[in-house]
């Protein structure tokens, strides 16, 4: 009798060991499954971030270009910040998309008006972006029409 006592203890042992592992297999699951999403989310913020800075760079560059030009005249250099995936932007003579971007991924870039494209001095003009950061100087003298953009 003492024998099939044992027996018995032993199997629920064996059955409770069963449960824990289970569990603790479930647990991992869980685990795995809210770092993936939490990695997942992350990279969709980040990315969120460096189109909320590219749209910014449009609007800001549109904005001070027609400030020059709404002016009699006037110079003032301005730098813009910009994600580090892009490695410089380019103004080319194009009749539909003027402002590039060069990166290794397509990014679109837009028609800036009131562009001089005469006196910009390389076509495409390019300036880099280093450390996020890029540089224009953007003027206009007395009796021009359109305003120029450089380094």
């Amino acid at each position: 009798m003492k024998k099939r006592v044992d027996r018995n203890i032993s199997v629920k042992n064996k059955r409770a060991q069963m449960e824990i592992s289970f569990g603790m297999i479930f647990s991992v699951i869980l685990v795995i499954f809210f770092l993936a999403f939490g990695f997942y989310a992350i990279t969709r913020f980040i990315e969120l971030q460096q189109s909320v800075q590219i749209e910014t760079f449009l609007d800001d560059f549109q904005e001070d270009v027609n400030t020059i030009w709404k002016s009699t005249q006037g110079s003032q250099s301005k730098t813009y910040v910009l994600p580090t995936k892009i490695t410089s932007v380019c103004l080319t003579d194009d009749p539909d998309m003027n402002l590039e971007f060069t990166s290794e991924q397509i990014i679109s870039g837009k028609y800036i008006k009131n562009l001089d494209f005469e006196k910009i001095p390389d076509d495409p003009f390019c300036v880099n972006n280093i450390n996020g950061k890029v540089n224009f100087v953007i003027s206009k003298d007395y009796g021009e029409t359109l305003v120029t953009v450089g380094k």
